[in-house]
């Protein structure tokens, strides 16, 4: 009999030692998890601040690069940026002390269209139509896209209701789009009456397919600030084809385009004056259209990409250069 109370207080032992010691395992593998997530999470952090401290180091180096082509302007005695110039040329990629690279490019800004220029009234008291210079060449620059194509009846709707979404009244214009038309969709909201803050909002205004959205996306901007002239040495094909007369609504040919781009990547343009006075331009009254163009520049983008650890983040800095001052006005950041 006490040999078999012996054995049943044995056997308890044991079963009370093995749930200790699976109680401890539990413990043990809770403690393990946590402390890798804790670890992964303190990781992904300092690899993350690691990333965008080599960013914010390309952007310290964007700014250099735009402040020495303002010494160098400076000295030439003239304004003046061009795709030749040190902050537009291909960058290259940037090795890392602790492995990975640092990629970055600068791009003009100013060789965008400005869409805040697209406020005011399109419609005279008349009802006929009365398009500013800017709203003019937003016209023919649609024209220009080929996917989506658009017809010029097409391109006015996009750039009235643009209008109508910068001005300050709830008028809409024939072609445009006010708060009638915007408070019937799902979900509703109003328009803006009030300049543009991002390029994004395009995809709110009425007649902007995602698609349009898509193809204009590099075409476009918006200032920050103030309103600037778009620099006739920077702009891309589209933009130099959207320059015409002042009266028409078609864009200049694909092959006048063409033909502006040859010249300027073989010869440049020696100023404004030089580029009005090309064949293309032959017979044109370009007086309200003089006035949208420039040859200097105050506003950039900078494109960084940093890969590390198998990690991709990006930087998009928008650069604002007065004289020997650069100011980063805009940044958006993500990773992969």
């Amino acid at each position: 009999m006490k040999k078999s109370v012996h054995s049943l207080q044995s056997g308890a032992a044991l079963i009370v030692a093995m749930l200790v010691f699976a109680l401890a395992a539990a413990l043990i593998v809770g403690i393990q998890r946590e402390f890798t997530l804790f670890y992964q999470r303190g990781a992904n952090s300092f690899i993350g601040e690691q990333a965008y401290a080599y960013l914010l180091g390309a952007e310290e180096l964007a700014s250099l690069a735009l402040l020495l082509d303002y010494d160098a302007d400076k000295q030439a005695g003239r304004a003046r940026d061009d795709l030749g110039e040190v902050w537009a040329q291909e960058s290259t990629p940037y090795p890392l002390d602790e492995g990975g690279w640092l990629f970055g490019e600068v791009e003009d800004l100013q060789g965008r269209f400005n869409l805040n220029a697209l406020a005011g009234e399109v419609r005279s008291e008349t009802g006929e139509p009365r398009y500013s210079a800017a709203q003019s060449q937003f016209i023919r620059l649609l024209q220009t896209l080929e996917q989506p194509a658009l017809s010029q009846p097409e391109a006015v709707a996009v750039t009235e209701a643009v209008a109508d979404w910068l001005d300050r009244d709830s008028n809409p214009s024939l072609n445009g789009a006010e708060d009638d038309f915007y408070s019937g969709q799902t979900p509703s909201y109003r328009a803006a009456n009030q300049p543009m803050s991002s390029v994004s909002e395009l995809r709110a205004i009425a007649n902007v397919t995602p698609e349009l959205y898509r193809a204009l996306l590099p075409l476009v901007t918006v200032w920050p600030r103030s309103s600037k002239p778009i620099n006739i040495h920077t702009a891309s094909l589209p933009v130099l084809r959207s320059i015409n007369g002042d009266d028409e609504l078609l864009p200049l040919s694909l092959a006048d385009g063409e033909a502006l781009i040859e010249r300027r990547n073989a010869e440049g343009f020696v100023d404004k004056d030089d580029f009005l006075a090309q064949p293309v331009f032959a017979d044109k009254p370009l007086d309200k259209v003089s006035t949208q163009l420039g040859e200097s520049s105050s506003y950039f983008l900078l494109s960084a990409l940093v890969e590390i650890a198998d990690r991709e983040v990006r930087l998009y800095s928008v650069l604002e250069r007065q004289q020997r001052q650069v100011n980063s006005l805009v940044r958006a950041s993500g990773s992969l």
